[in-house]
């Protein structure tokens, strides 16, 4: 009997490792046992659905901007990789010989998530050849579709007053600039003088500014602080700290109080500069251009494709969200609505399972997925061939995409691996990542690994989960 017993013990202990390796994780399963929550699931998706690994694939977790892969695959499913969005001034009047309008120009925000002023600039031109050097009304900026987007995240509840970023840009139909505003600094003339501050596409800033930057000798350093603030329903960018005389000009970014009016303010200063006035000022409206409106200029925006490149490149907040929207048939859209499209869009997913989604960014922390689920989004798309080349050019390979914390790994994982990211810090750690791989066969895999953090578990960096996460797929990449 003791005999039996030893050798059953003998038998377990032998078996304990290959346990640990069966779930194809080996080194990111260590994560678990620091008290992570963890969700990961990696499969050939070419010619057979060969399982090489998983760890509670279906658990429901927080995927923070991997979110944006969803995005990404609904709006190609909506629209395809060519769509252009159109911004158009229009005007129930139309100019008389002498380019007089008499009556409002009204822009119409066509939910263009990448309208920057060169795009205005054009606008504003090609209503110069339409004729228009004055317009006796308003200039109206009409966010009818969706705008202002009530904030449902600390971040961009608090941008109403104040930013010191971009990322938590509040959300417009009629946005311009991504929802921020745009200031260079340079240096002044000499040591102790103020530093030069102008709009980044204009010689005068459109906002008004507090400047505290002071010139510093050559190679000084140049160490800059702004913060937008909201002051008598005016947005000023606080700006303080040195630049060297040396210093080349920096621009920096912060998220607008109101994006709408962040447009108006910008196109009432092109006109100008175009030397088309605009008698009665400027505002915004919720409400939508009169049916018979004369469309008076236009301007389409780029092919969706390639916005989608900056969505999940750059992981761009702003663009995603405005997406998201866009997707709700209705007028007066809100995110949540934006993510029930996405839902709508994933339920047409074979064995996908549950999903939530109240953004489309992943700035929400209440949407949920799971790596089983995001496995079967990747796997759907790339059984899409009209739409798979315009998706998977969206995703970054850790060797040469554009997020320097991701080159890291073996020279496998590196330049076998395409993948995109999501990071949240609060109220939990979150690190995600979801993709592709090839192996060294030349077949095709998907692989999700969602990372949460709990109220007890510490900050969670991405090298914790990078680093063994690269070691686990470079084993199922070399045996494959």
């Amino acid at each position: 009997m003791h005999d039996r017993l030893s050798k059953l013990l003998l038998l377990t202990l032998c078996l304990l490792p290959l346990a640990v390796q069966a779930s194809g994780f080996a080194q990111l399963d260590r994560l678990a046992e620091k008290g992570f929550l963890i969700s990961a699931e990696a499969r050939l998706i070419d010619g057979g659905d060969d399982m090489l690994g998983s760890i509670e694939p279906e658990r429901q977790l927080s995927p923070a901007s991997v979110t944006k892969s969803y995005l990404a695959a609904a709006a190609l499913d909506r629209w395809g990789p060519q769509h252009r969005f159109t911004t158009r001034l229009v005007s129930s009047a139309r100019p008389d010989a002498d380019g007089l309008l008499r009556g409002d120009l009204i822009l119409d925000g066509g939910g263009d998530p990448a309208l920057t002023t060169e795009d205005l600039w054009r606008l504003v031109q090609r209503l110069y050849q339409a004729g228009v050097r004055m317009v006796e009304g308003r200039l109206l900026v009409s966010q009818w579709r969706f705008g202002p987007v009530e904030c449902i995240t600390t971040d961009r509840c608090q941008a109403r007053e104040r930013s010191a970023n971009a990322y938590s840009a509040l959300l417009s139909s009629a946005g311009v600039n991504y929802g921020s505003w745009c200031v260079s600094v340079a240096p002044g003339a000499a040591p102790g003088d103020p530093a030069r501050v102008t709009g980044c596409d204009s010689q005068a800033a459109i906002l008004r500014i507090d400047n505290r930057v002071e010139t510093r000798p050559d190679n000084s350093g140049t160490e800059l602080r702004a913060e937008r603030v909201t002051r008598d329903g005016h947005d000023m960018m606080m700006l303080s700290g040195q630049i060297s005389t040396n210093a080349r000009p920096r621009d920096i970014y912060r998220a607008s109080s109101d994006p709408a009016d962040q447009m108006a303010m910008t196109l009432r200063a092109m006109l100008d500069q175009a030397g088309i006035a605009v008698r009665d000022g400027a505002d915004t409206t919720q409400a939508e251009p009169p049916a018979g409106a004369n469309t008076l200029a236009a301007v389409e925006g780029k092919p969706l494709q390639e916005l989608l490149l900056r969505v999940m490149n750059y992981s761009n907040n702003f663009m995603a969200d405005t997406l998201a929207l866009n997707l709700v048939e209705t007028p007066r859209a809100d995110l949540r609505l934006g993510g029930l499209a996405i839902e709508a869009f994933v339920a047409g997913i074979l064995d996908h399972g549950p999903v939530t989604l109240f953004s489309g960014s992943g700035l929400t922390t209440e949407n949920l997925t799971s790596a089983k689920g995001a496995n079967a989004l990747l796997a759907s798309m790339f059984h899409r061939p009209s739409l798979f080349p315009s998706f998977v050019v969206t995703l970054q390979s850790p060797g040469n995409g554009v997020m320097r914390f991701i080159r890291r790994g073996s020279s496998t994982f590196q330049h076998h691996v395409m993948l995109k990211t999501g990071t949240l810090n609060q109220p939990v750690a979150v690190r995600a990542t979801s993709g592709y791989f090839r192996t060294r066969s030349g077949r095709w895999g998907v692989f999700t690994v969602l990372v949460n953090g709990t109220g007890s578990t510490p900050y969670l960096s991405w090298s914790e989960v990078l680093d063994p996460l690269a070691v686990d797929l470079e084993r199922m990449i070399d045996s494959h």
